[in-house]
């Protein structure tokens, strides 16, 4: 473990398994330099103890380095020459983004990124199979613009197939298999793992034979599996054995979270009982029955919290009641705006690589590497979270 100058900020070397550790990462509490990562990073008290833990000298050595910027990076991932590149590359103020797929979700992701993603998308090309829905959005899209500031809206750019990785982030929205209105089904997104789970691993192979080094963000559902299929579909060699020469945990990071906090602060709103949520509340875990939403961390109330966590939960069984597939506040709150937040550094949420499996929670961006937001969390949350974990640790 070895301490490098980089540019404002820090390297820190580390070695940690592959298969359980990103590639890099942002260090904000000295608990992360023991031992790999998991859980735990999600909660301070916990990561306080690890700390404790580190030897002496070590704590003396890197202590300064938490109140600027300091990554840590994994040399299992790559030499330390390697990262230096890597964190060197020039920062663009736009990003080109590229969408695979323009059903339900995939159009009104591209719409919402369109309207609201000029600040910090240059350009957002599309690819689907059917070559007339793609000319149907470019026209569509492209004819949308302020008068007289016409270049104020990123440009709509229709894709081969082979230019799909020439971007800064990959936005899958690809999906079969999804249940008819009306079909009498608890868990919709796990009904679509099978198939979604075949097409998401020919992409992330495609992924690996470019050397894409963007972010591929899944939206299609069930998100968090769909995430470690990416991952591991990519890591594989002709053999099926992992080799870590595809994309890297970092790269991927998964788009479901952001509607069932939505969800939860609806229903928030709603029933004043619930009202310390819109403040002081969480959503951790996957887009799907294992969601777990806190009504606070500083005053948690264990019964209330499983109450909106089940409300948020069953919305979308709600709008299929009405005859209508729930795909416009998924592809919304889930995908364009969290993208876009994570365009722009800031706080949001999304599943990223834990431990070996893809866990939502709170986090951002930073030149540093991923920063994933740690509380003091009561014991009861922190069990409803192990719950949540060894439930995706057991899907894949």
């Amino acid at each position: 473990m070895e301490k490098y100058t980089f540019g404002q900020g820090t390297m820190i070397t580390v070695s940690f398994p592959r298969e359980k550790s990103k590639g890099l990462c942002r260090l904000t509490h000295l608990g992360q330099l023991r031992g790999g990562e998991g859980l735990f990073c999600l909660d301070s008290n916990r990561l306080e103890e690890r700390t404790q833990k580190i030897a002496k000298e070590l704590q003396e050595k890197f202590a300064g380095d938490l109140e600027k910027g300091c990554s840590i990076v994994n040399l299992q991932w790559g030499t330390l020459e390697q990262w230096r590149e890597r964190l060197e590359q020039h920062q663009k103020a736009k990003k080109k983004v590229h969408l695979l797929a323009l059903g339900d979700v995939g159009s009104t992701v591209l719409t919402a990124l369109k309207l609201l993603g000029g600040d910090c998308i240059g350009t957002l090309g599309i690819y689907d199979m059917n070559e007339n829905v793609c000319q149907r959005w470019e026209t569509e899209l492209n004819q949308a613009a302020f008068p007289w500031d016409y270049d104020r809206l990123p440009e709509v750019v229709i894709l081969k197939e082979e230019e799909l990785f020439d971007c800064d982030v990959f936005v899958f929205c690809a999906s079969k298999g999804i249940p008819p209105v009306g079909a009498a089904v608890k868990d919709v997104r796990m009904v679509q793992f099978e198939a979604n789970q075949g097409i998401i691993s020919i992409f992330a192979k495609k992924a690996r034979e470019r050397g894409f080094q963007g972010l591929f963000a899944v939206v299609s559902d069930p998100v968090d599996p769909l995430c470690k299929a990416a991952f591991l579909a990519s890591n594989q060699d002709e053999e099926e054995k992992f080799d870590g020469k595809g994309l890297r945990p970092e790269q991927i990071q998964g788009y479901g979270l952001g509607v069932m906090n939505a969800r939860a602060a609806y229903y928030a709103k709603r029933e004043s009982r619930f009202s310390s949520f819109l403040k002081e509340g969480r959503a951790y875990g996957p887009h799907g029955q294992d969601l777990v939403i806190a009504n606070s961390i500083a005053a948690y109330d264990d019964q209330l919290s499983k109450e909106l966590t089940q409300l948020a939960v069953e919305a979308n069984l709600r709008t299929r009641a009405l005859g209508f597939k729930p795909y416009i506040a998924p592809a919304i709150s889930s995908a364009a705006i969290s993208l876009l937040l994570t365009l722009r550094g800031e706080w949001h949420y999304s599943s990223n690589f834990l431990g070996g499996v893809y866990m939502g929670c709170k986090n951002r961006t930073t030149p540093w590497g991923l920063d994933l937001e740690s509380l003091p969390l009561p014991e009861a949350l922190y069990l409803r979270l192990e719950k949540a974990f060894h439930g995706l640790e057991m899907i894949l």
